[in-house]
């Protein structure tokens, strides 16, 4: 079973780390997917916001990959059964 993270991550927090750790134990493959968007100006490039998420590369079972456009077409492209999504407050 293959889940996917999708999210900006700028910056990356404890609590993105957290809900890694937590999401790797529920299924075979966790991608975090860090997403690229022209639009914004964002505080840390894709490539660094890609390596701070890389601190916890002792999850054997996640992937630290970027994309852009639909997550629905790039769920569909990894096979992905589900999706994480992390809640900040109770209006999320």
């Amino acid at each position: 079973r293959i889940a996917i993270y999708p999210g900006s991550f700028d910056p990356v927090t404890l609590g993105h780390l957290d809900i890694i750790r937590r999401a790797s134990g529920l299924f075979d493959r966790l991608i975090v997917a860090v997403m690229h968007n022209q639009n914004k100006k964002p505080m840390f490039s894709v490539e660094e916001r890609m390596e701070m998420l890389g601190a916890d590369a002792d999850l054997p079972n996640v992937e630290i990959e970027s994309f852009g456009g639909l997550l629905a077409d790039y769920a569909k492209q990894k096979n992905a059964c589900a999706i994480v999504k992390g809640l900040r407050a109770v209006s999320d």
